[in-house]
């Protein structure tokens, strides 16, 4: 995996250190390492392959993973590369073969300049060839798949704001219940709100109390990885649910456009979810079916702890399959992969980067805000320490500082996205 990319290449190409005792396997003859392509992706060969071997520069994304890096490297905008750096840094062959270096620099200045757009939906009345929404349908219908129910804010809040204040009929799809991710005090303190609600109007709270008292009491002896109760994963899911709708609303969507699908898979109580099957597609084709969309936006960022990212997606991918070929929009329909909650995109890799002014920065953390019971310290916060809204806003600054690095214009922030061809 992903993951494992940092270690691997210590192993295979780092000094010899007792740190890493895997290092010495080095001074072998007889040694064979067997990745995967993700695990393997930091390796010299793989990552910046122009300096140990020839290239076959008509890859396009391989020539502009070349170009932006020879950039960094020597903290030059694009265009003021020179035949002497292409030279230097292992990539005189680029120059050879498509040269003189500008014009290879002015492709990928006009490559990188054409995924910013402040139109995610599509600019109307413009000429799309070089954008990276179609211009047509001027409006379009718009489903935003988010794994938790505050992926969507964290990750592309700004565009999902953005969409539907230019108009677009924008739909959120929260795909599971996201009820393992609460604190257990949390529903003890949501258990009191609802018994003295209760009691304040004039209703008899006597079997919320019990329930109250029943948790009360499990908690204390609740063991490492047992599960919830019904009752409170109820409880937590209900949390959940109301925090993203508040959310989506702070967004601007109406109440009929919120959509909770609590994916069957996932509902175990546990960290290890069940296998997907057959409803959760169903269910995500209903929902597919009832919308019709030419915009489909879901998390692209596989490095969750628990996996459940790449799960979503793939349920997504089965629904899309089945449809295709059957129903007509399917054709016509676009499907962004979002990141941010864990990564986000290499530069190379970006197709769309929608700028955030400062103000629109703040939205995007208000909304962000709206899930309280992520705040501070989320259950499950992984190996950043960062909050999910300070990861959010420092990953989209430093996306917005690595364009402006490459000599684009400056910006506060930007969101990136790829698209998926299925």
């Amino acid at each position: 995996s992903k993951k494992k990319a940092p270690i691997i290449k210590k192993a295979v190409e780092g000094e010899m250190s007792g740190e890493v005792p895997a290092t010495y396997l080095q001074l072998s003859d007889h040694v064979e390492f067997v990745l995967d392509e993700a695990a393997a992706s930091e390796l010299t060969r793989f990552d910046t392959p122009w300096l140990v071997k020839d290239c076959s520069w008509e890859d396009n994304i391989l020539k502009k993973k070349a170009v932006i890096w020879l950039a960094d490297t020597i903290g030059k905008p694009v265009l003021k590369l020179t035949e002497e750096d292409y030279n230097n840094h292992g990539m005189a062959q680029l120059a050879v073969e498509q040269g003189p270096v500008y014009n290879i620099n002015i492709d990928i200045f006009n490559q990188i300049q054409h995924t910013i757009t402040g139109w995610p939906g599509g600019k109307p009345d413009a000429d799309d060839s070089q954008r990276p929404e179609r211009a047509l349908p001027a409006k379009k219908r718009s489903i935003i798949f988010s794994p938790h129910p505050d992926d969507d804010v964290i990750s592309m809040g700004g565009t999902f704001i953005r969409l539907v204040d230019q108009g677009h009929d924008v739909h959120v799809a929260y795909q599971t219940s996201g009820n393992t991710a609460v604190w257990d005090d949390d529903v003890l303190r949501y258990m009191e709100f609802a018994i003295d609600f209760t009691n304040s109007i004039g209703e008899d709270s006597g079997h919320l109390h019990k329930l109250y008292e029943e948790m009360r009491a499990f908690f204390p002896q609740k063991q490492p990885n047992q599960i919830d109760t019904r009752e409170i994963r109820n409880v937590k899911g209900f949390i959940r649910k109301t925090e993203a709708i508040s959310g989506a609303r702070y967004a601007g969507l109406p109440d009929d456009h919120i959509h909770f699908m609590a994916l069957p898979f996932y509902e175990t109580g546990k960290t290890k979810k069940n296998a997907v099957g057959e409803e959760d597609i169903l269910l995500t084709i209903e929902l597919l079916q009832k919308v019709k969309p030419q915009q489909i936006f879901a998390a692209g960022d596989f490095a969750d702890p628990n996996g459940t990212h790449l799960v979503c997606f793939n349920i997504i991918l089965a629904a899309l399959a089945r449809l295709k070929g059957k129903e007509a929009w399917v054709d016509d329909c676009w499907l962004w992969m979002y990141r941010g909650a864990w990564h986000e995109f290499e530069t190379y890799e970006i197709e769309m980067a929608v700028p955030l002014s400062p103000q629109e920065v703040i939205r995007k953390r208000n909304a962000i805000f709206k899930h309280q019971s992520q705040k501070d310290r989320p259950v499950f916060p992984g190996d950043d320490a960062r909050e999910f809204w300070v990861r959010a806003e420092d990953r989209t600054r430093d996306t917005a500082q690595r364009y402006d690095r490459l000599g684009l214009a400056e910006y506060e922030a930007m969101e990136a996205f790829v698209r998926y061809r299925f």
